[in-house]
């Protein structure tokens, strides 16, 4: 966790991409989804019991093709987790479970930042400081220890940078540009003793990135101080799908209008701008009085789906068509989110994927496929 520090030049002098690492694009070969399995009633208060066959669901649509890698805290979650996945009919050949307990879900936020270097292929893991979101739901100790554990377990290089930083608070495009927000990443509740260009700088020196590009807030009832993977998401080196909303009564239509302007100012590296697709909102989705943050934006890659939510809404089809578009060569599945948005987010929000490392990669994805449905702490 993030001390406060004072900023110091010399936590570069051996960081990722001084090393030759980079964050790959999410599209990137991927060796497997990272999940942490959801437990904590408090997240999803009176509905936990119905988030269960979705989360299932978009396990087995991913682990169709890849493998799973899911943290749970002992014996007892596994064997509930692994009956709830039969029932979704998952392939458990494909699912692998740690004994990492965690206090939450939210792996994306929590998991491992995994850099691939360029010239060796090695993978290693940052371990950036997490303390939920500004420290709004404690305890998060657990959590913020996770990539560490998982970087032991394999004995992949680990990088700590030592200031908090939240996977879904960033963005890449795997050609050297990271997207992001000012709400989230220059809020005082995560590094009050950084500027934004010491921000930028540990943004490119540890995720091996060229060039930072922000834009500023996010939806309504986003608890994370704007989180990047709810309103704006690359698909490819050039170009992005955007969330607007239509309804210019609705709370959301300043906020995206504002960050599509900001978004037809920026400018690549080489000069060019970014194509932009635009993809709508689903009408508000309310539970028990409170706004939720209800995005198609909030969408994961895997190898060969690409997983929406969705939300019983007439634009659900429309958006699922556009992003089918921006990944011809992947299915565009959507997949009901209206009982896991409750808990604030959604299937980015929950996963955190970790990119193949080619061959030993694939030795590594056949070997443990062999071992089958197996604990490997065991």
């Amino acid at each position: 966790m993030s001390q406060n520090k004072p900023f110091s030049l010399s936590i570069f002098e051996k960081s990722p991409k001084s090393l030759g690492f980079s964050f790959p694009a999410e599209w990137a070969k991927q060796e497997a989804m990272w999940l942490s399995w959801p437990h904590k009633e408090a997240s999803w208060p009176g509905k936990i019991d119905s988030i269960y066959a979705p989360y299932c669901e978009f396990i087995k649509v991913v682990a169709d093709g890849q493998l799973v890698r899911i943290n749970v805290a002992d014996k007892q979650m596994q064997d509930f987790a692994t009956e709830e996945l039969r029932k979704a009919g998952a392939n458990l050949a494909n699912i692998a479970f740690f004994f990492h307990p965690t206090n939450d879900a939210w792996c994306r936020d929590h998991g491992p930042a995994f850099v691939v270097n360029k010239q060796t292929g090695e993978k290693a893991v940052v371990d950036w400081g997490y303390n939920a979101w500004g420290g709004k739901y404690p305890p998060y100790d657990l959590d913020d220890v996770v990539p560490t554990k998982i970087a032991k377990h394999f004995g992949w290089q680990l990088f700590t940078p030592d200031i908090v930083m939240e996977g879904g608070s960033v963005e890449f495009n795997g050609a050297g540009t990271v997207l992001t927000t000012t709400a989230c990443l220059l809020n005082k509740n995560r590094n009050p003793h950084l500027n934004k260009e010491q921000i930028e700088l540990y943004l490119k020196e540890f995720y091996g990135q060229d060039q930072v590009l922000w834009l500023g807030d996010g939806i309504v009832g986003d608890d994370t101080d704007g989180h990047i993977d709810d309103i704006t998401r690359f698909v490819n080196e050039n170009t992005v799908v955007t969330v607007v909303e239509e309804n210019p009564d609705d709370e959301n239509y300043a906020i995206l209008q504002e960050n599509l302007r900001q978004l037809k100012t920026l400018r690549l590296p080489n000069g060019e701008p970014l194509n932009i697709v635009e993809i709508p909102m689903p009408a508000p989705v309310i539970y028990e009085d409170t706004r939720l943050p209800a995005s198609y934006a909030n969408f994961y890659i895997a190898n060969d789906v690409v997983v929406v939510p969705v939300f019983n809404d007439p634009n659900d089809q429309r958006a699922l068509n556009i992003l089918q578009g921006c990944f011809p060569s992947r299915k565009v599945v959507g997949i009901n989110s209206v009982d896991i948005i409750w808990g604030l987010g959604s299937f980015h929000c929950l996963s955190q994927q970790e990119p193949a490392n080619g061959d030993m990669a694939l030795h590594h994805q056949l070997s443990e496929k062999k071992r089958g449905n197996s604990n490997p702490n065991v």
